[in-house]
């Protein structure tokens, strides 16, 4: 998988996926979520497990634009390992809730399926 200096600004396929959600939207969110991704000093991959833990505590949001599923890949992306993303799971079945982390898992199982 491909390591980029900025997990938004430089991933051309994500961009190109924001924008089938919605032309504007995907360019909004490239312009400012690709400024907060260039804030220097937590690092690509520090960042991408963070919107994981967000993306489980904020899971409301089911079908076409749910970013679990593009926030894994781009934790892969810049480095992490599925253990590490596991790892993480359950470390927030704590804080977010058991419930809430096994809807994750069951996706992750399923990015994990296609990357066998």
């Amino acid at each position: 998988m491909t390591k980029y200096d900025n997990a938004v600004l430089d991933d051309i396929e994500l961009q190109k996926g924001l924008e089938q959600i919605n032309p504007k939207f995907g360019d909004f969110v490239t312009r400012v979520a690709g400024e907060a991704w260039g804030l220097p000093l937590i690092d690509q991959k520090t960042k991408a497990l963070i919107t994981i833990a967000v993306d489980i505590v904020n899971q409301d949001h089911v079908g076409p634009g749910n970013p679990f599923g593009a926030h894994v890949d781009m934790a892969l992306k810049q480095g992490a390992t599925p253990a590490e993303i596991e790892e993480l799971l359950l470390f927030m079945c704590v804080y977010a809730g058991f419930n809430k982390v096994a809807g994750c898992f069951g996706v992750f199982n399923e990015i994990l399926e296609t990357l066998s």
